[in-house]
């Protein structure tokens, strides 16, 4: 689903819950979605850690951990976000394989794909769309 339908859904759901899951470096220098304004905060929890190019094997189990901690089960409606969609899919895939049954992943994630001069944030994904996101 587009960032844009994501964010409906967190907005209209109580159980809904963003799992961003890009990396430390990304979250502290290209920003954060922001969901203060729905009451909201999106779970951090890393993919793959920079500069590794494999994934965390502890994911889904240190994701399903977090989820409890919110007092969520596994029906609980979880948008995944990444860069432009590709780890996010894999993330909401890892975690659907244990038993979790509302997994969707944001498919133009929170910066969508490279324009014609190189750039992203500009085409779709979070920042395109005119959502709410911080930056420190």
């Amino acid at each position: 689903m587009t960032a844009q339908e994501a964010f409906n859904e967190l907005s209209g759901q109580e159980k809904a819950v963003l799992v961003d899951v890009r990396t430390q470096a990304e979250w502290a220098f290209v920003g954060l979605p922001d969901l203060r304004p729905i009451g909201k905060e999106p779970v951090l929890a890393e993919w793959q850690s920079f500069p590794s190019t494999g994934a965390n094997p502890d994911f889904a189990k240190s994701v399903s951990d977090l989820l409890v901690k919110k007092g969520l089960d596994q029906s609980a409606p979880i948008y995944f976000l990444c860069r432009s969609g590709a780890r996010s899919q894999a993330a909401a895939i890892a975690m659907t394989q244990i038993g979790y049954t509302q997994c969707f992943n944001i498919s133009d994630g929170f910066e969508g794909p490279l324009d014609e001069a190189g750039h992203r944030g500009h085409q779709s994904g979070w920042k395109a769309a005119g959502l709410p996101w911080i930056q420190s």
